[in-house]
């Protein structure tokens, strides 16, 4: 790269939007700090045609370009190598909602909208916008697009790939494929907006995407379930879904690890039980097409005959939104806390939800076999099978213990997970960390067609290389 790409680069966004320097720093580290690189400028479009004359101007001089939305991811997609080559390219800029079509429950929102916002926007229209996340007032529709995210909601709504009917891209070269139609039915050939969704930027740049709406839901109705077993669960979730059906919009699992963290690092955010005495906790939400009073009665009959069951202990149920906000506000602080605690190594698998009992009870006793004293912090989606299988060092073990740990650990994980059929990353990607797992544990045929749809889109190899292909 020379100062001819900068000339550029200048030409395509204005000078006031390219950084070079040490005002680089705040977008050369993921937000874990596992990894920090380094580049030869961050470059701050502010709609498609700059992110065109952008990727044109890196394309002519050779210049891998990383593309970056709010940088929340858990696998490091966002940041550069360290060889200082590359021209970050931050979407944070193109944050306009460009249309909302109520007669066709569609919204039309650029890359760099905060998925919040566009929650907020919906709910203006008296629609609902579902893609819901822990990070959803920093992350970035852009990316929750280019990494599949999934999220809370995915029981009832699906992942992000589900929400999308059309998209708008910059490839390689600077050329834009105009594909914002939304249409529910489009069987006209190769469905290329899916190949865009979950690629994680390495074969074209997402700048906008129509996004599904949905009504809005008369009532929501909260509840938080402790169990004796983590096989409850599982029986839990059949009897939920059998009552509920489409209603039951959130089933997320806790092992108690998790809560007393919560409350270790955030003691404003408890349960609301006076003691966790149990060793697994749901927390279900189902959404009520026509009244409050009825989501309440349909909610409490099946919670009375969970527990008659004994599929359930003991369970609380949220009397306004305060309680279900604070429910909520309980899961979604389990990250956090994890990285209030230290390092952890984290495994964001999905499984047959069948198998979600036995792979725990198993692989837990295996690390503590292996590793004695390490400690287990799962949680997740049980209801599409998603866990988030978290392993921190012992109380009195160090992070770098664990870094020693890691490579040996992560394969037992995955290896279990593979032997049943799972996968070793439902809703986070693959990103610059797990590159090497999935060099081991995808097919070889789906590696090689992985490739050639890469080479075909992406020829020199410039978009966010060292990222998702080994």
């Amino acid at each position: 790269m020379t100062d001819a790409l900068i000339a550029s680069l200048t030409e395509a966004v204005g000078a006031d939007h390219i950084l070079t320097g040490e005002a680089t720093a705040p977008y050369l580290t993921d937000w874990r700090k596992l990894v920090t690189g380094s580049a030869r400028a961050v470059v701050r479009p502010t709609d498609c045609a700059q992110v065109s004359a952008v990727l044109r101007a890196c394309a002519a001089h050779g210049s891998p370009v990383v593309p970056q939305g709010g940088n929340t991811g858990q696998v490091a997609g966002a940041v550069p190598g360290d060889d200082g080559r590359a021209v970050v390219l931050s979407l944070t800029r193109l944050n306009r909602v460009r249309a909302i079509d109520l007669d066709n429950d569609t919204i039309t929102v650029e890359a760099g909208c905060i998925l919040q916002s566009i929650q907020q926007a919906a709910e203006a229209a008296g629609r609902l916008f579902p893609l819901s996340l822990g990070a959803e007032g920093s992350c970035m529709i852009g990316g929750n697009l280019g990494s599949n995210a999934g999220g809370t909601t995915v029981l009832r709504y699906g992942n992000a790939r589900e929400l999308c009917l059309g998209l708008e891209v910059v490839l390689a070269d600077g050329e834009v494929w105009h594909g914002l139609r939304g249409l529910r039915k489009d069987n006209s050939g190769y469905d290329l907006r899916d190949l865009f969704i979950g690629s994680e930027g390495t074969l074209g740049i997402i700048t906008a995407a129509t996004m599904k709406l949905f009504p809005q839901p008369a009532a929501r109705c909260t509840a938080l379930a402790a169990l004796s077993s983590i096989h409850n669960a599982g029986r839990f979730l059949t009897r939920a879904r059998a009552r509920f059906h489409a209603s039951l919009t959130g089933f997320e699992l806790m092992s108690v690890t998790c809560l007393r963290l919560v409350s270790t690092f955030y003691p404003q955010h408890h349960a609301p039980f006076a003691r966790l005495d149990d060793p697994w906790y749901v927390l279900l939400e189902i959404s009520d097409a026509e009244s409050e009073e009825c989501a309440v009665a349909r909610l409490e009959a099946v919670l009375v005959g969970a527990l008659e069951a004994g599929e359930i202990a003991d369970v609380a149920i949220a009397q306004n939104m305060t309680q279900a906000r604070a429910m909520w506000h309980m899961r979604e602080s389990i990250t956090l806390a994890l990285a209030a605690d230290g390092k952890c190594i984290k495994h964001d698998v999905s499984l047959p939800v069948s198998a979600v009992p036995g792979f725990v009870e198993r692989t837990d006793a295996a690390l503590q076999a292996a590793y004695p004293g390490v400690r287990n912090f799962t949680f997740g989606h049980l209801g599409d099978g998603n866990l988030h299988y978290n392993v921190a060092r012992p109380a009195d073990g160090t992070d770098a213990q664990l870094h020693a740990m890691q490579p040996r650990l992560s394969e037992l994980v995955h290896d279990a997970i593979v032997e049943l059929d799972g996968s070793i990353s439902a809703e986070q990607g693959i990103g610059r960390l797990r590159t090497q797992d999935l060099a081991r544990y995808k097919q070889p045929v789906a590696l090689r067609m992985m490739r050639a749809v890469k080479q075909a889109l992406d020829p020199h190899g410039l978009l966010n290389p060292g990222v998702l292909l080994p």
